[in-house]
């Protein structure tokens, strides 16, 4: 396989050669080219789309292959299936039927590594819970996890949780020397509480600026903590509507390209045309803007857009490059996993997403090669 295209790094055109899945010779083109390529992207806290939820008490392993399939053609090789604060049953439910699906589908095995669980062990106040449902917001329990976990059959690799509920530092200490890592979100947290979570080795903020109230003290507040904490990267959905664009932009220098994490946040509805659904006993609209709210109300309610759409607002908002856009959107989430790296250089997997792009715009994705 060949792929004329511009190195997202450099800009120059080469000719990529690729033979059994990996990428055998980068060279210089012999003729300029609008298109682009880089490695895929990775998403970490993909929920569902096209009217499909990974919390589904009807989850099947074809809704599993789907919506890999879909995430695919935004140029996401790889995601963390989300599951969010549910039943024990509902959550076990779903943990076995993605297990089934990475067992026997060599496809679905290959773009989910791992699972996100986003909840139930959560804040259960109105603002910082979000749309978490408050009837199964519970505090950590160790022996629950290591029953989902087992249901996973050891998927399970991040996890969400709100540092304030008693026992939570011990649980958080728990899960990361059982090699999982562990994300402060949804909280309402003291800034002392959220320092002694990121020294029991929490090592992400869930997309941060969401689950908040919405009014908080100027000074003292779990947001400025979570910020000005080293130990703490920051995930941020990048769709237009999650955060104002200087919001995106402060903790985008705050925390440097090094440590961001550029997350769609997908929900069941995400990519669906503009209307009302019913989703969780719950009426939503999908406006024509690309936003979901509560229906009649103006309060969100999970994320439409895809990882590709906020890789090209990342660039506006943040004022940052293609490339570390890119790999806010790759690169960054697969090392805060553990993942093995997708750079595109001689001898790397053929992981690529080739793409359109003109410099102020989104990215339009045209291909994506795996291996």
């Amino acid at each position: 396989m060949h792929i004329h295209a511009r190195h997202y790094a450099t800009g120059e055109a080469v000719e990529l050669t690729c033979e059994q899945g990996r990428i055998t010779a980068i060279t210089p083109a012999s003729a300029p080219t609008d298109r682009w390529v880089a490695p895929a992207l990775f998403d970490l806290q993909i929920n569902g789309c096209d009217g499909e939820s990974f919390s589904s008490e009807k989850l099947t392993v074809d809704t599993v292959r789907h919506v890999v399939a879909v995430c695919r053609q935004h140029g996401v090789s790889g995601l963390c299936p989300t599951l969010v604060t549910n039943s024990f049953e509902a959550l076990s439910h779903g943990m076995a039927t993605i297990r089934r699906a990475c067992d026997t589908h060599p496809e679905v095995a290959r773009a989910v590594p791992g699972i996100h669980l986003e909840g139930p062990y959560l804040s259960p106040d109105d603002g910082p819970r979000g749309a978490h449902p408050r009837q199964h917001i519970r505090p950590p329990n160790w022996d629950e996890f290591c029953r989902l976990q087992d249901a996973a059959g050891g998927r399970i690799r991040l996890v969400t949780v709100a540092p304030e509920h008693e026992g939570a530092l011990a649980f958080i200490e728990k899960l990361v020397a059982s090699r999982v890592v562990v994300a402060l979100g949804h909280t309402a947290a003291t800034g002392l509480r959220i320092r002694d979570a990121a020294a029991a080795g929490a090592r992400l903020s869930t997309h941060l600026g969401n689950g908040s109230h919405a009014m908080l003290p100027r000074h003292d507040n779990y947001i400025w903590e979570q910020l000005a904490c080293d130990d703490l990267w920051a995930s941020i959905i990048c769709d237009g509507h999650h955060l104002p664009s200087t919001v995106a932009r402060c903790i985008m220098r705050v925390k440097t390209p090094a440590r961001t994490v550029l997350t769609c946040d997908a929900g069941g509805l995400a990519g669906l045309p503009a209307g009302r659904y019913r989703e969780w006993d719950q009426d939503f609209d999908v406006l024509p803007e690309g936003k979901i709210v509560v229906a009649g109300t103006p309060y969100l309610a999970g994320s439409w857009a895809f990882t590709d759409l906020c890789v090209g607002n990342a660039m506006r908002f943040g004022g940052v490059s293609l490339r570390d856009a890119v790999d806010m959107a790759g690169a960054r989430p697969r090392e805060l996993l553990g993942l093995p790296a997708r750079p595109l250089e001689v001898g790397a997997p053929a992981e690529l997403m080739v793409f359109d792009w003109e410099e102020g715009g989104p990215i339009q994705v045209r291909d994506v090669v795996i291996p």
